[in-house]
């Protein structure tokens, strides 16, 4: 099946709505009808800022990298980047075209 990964990218400190920005973001995609979604903590990153984040640095604890992760339709993706422009224009976003599906699914083969 053809689709869209979507990757966000934000810091385990940062908040939403009283929420980690994190929990947030899956538990709307999860409203919306994605049909899933997953969030990994980075050992270490750095943004556009140089500014290098790592669990190594107590003074930076909280701050490490985590990537939020949907595999989407084409049209879930895109109501999903239009409720980020409002709630959180400033997340990092890519988006990918894809083909996806189980490995044992012979539609899903090159």
């Amino acid at each position: 099946m053809k689709g869209v990964q979507l990757r966000i990218y934000t810091y385990e400190i940062r908040r939403h709505d009283g929420l980690p920005v994190y929990e947030w973001l899956l538990e709307r995609a999860r409203k919306q009808g994605i049909p899933g979604g997953s969030a990994f903590r980075a050992i270490a990153g750095f943004g556009r800022h140089g500014k290098l984040h790592e669990q190594a640095f107590f003074e930076l604890a909280g701050e490490e990298p985590v990537l939020v992760e949907f595999i989407a339709g084409d049209e879930q993706a895109e109501r999903f980047l239009q409720l980020l422009r409002t709630e959180l224009p400033d997340v990092f976003v890519v988006r990918a075209a894809v083909e996806y599906g189980y490995a044992g699914d012979t539609a899903t083969q090159a």
